[in-house]
């Protein structure tokens, strides 16, 4: 973790109503909010964290769909028939 610099901010009443209900129901702090909302303001990307037990389930689903084998015959559309008229 990175050392974090105290600031005060000041917020209208409905400003500090909306970061309430955004931090209860996203679960994360008001202050993580503010952090956040600076950086979608200055447009960099906050790097996301890594959820290791989701990317080995979905290598498990990759692996049962090589064992699978290659897929028989052939298809019955045609690519065009993908894209809206």
């Amino acid at each position: 973790m990175t050392t974090k610099i105290r600031k005060q901010i000041y917020l209208d009443e409905e400003q500090n109503q909306m970061l309430k209900k955004t931090s209860r129901r996203l679960g994360i702090s008001e202050a993580e909010i503010i952090r956040q909302a600076i950086v979608a303001q200055t447009g960099r990307r906050i790097p996301g964290k890594k959820n290791l037990a989701a990317w080995k389930k979905e290598m498990q689903f990759l692996q049962t769909l090589l064992e699978q084998g290659r897929v028989t015959g052939s298809r019955t559309w045609k690519r065009e028939d993908l894209y809206e008229r």
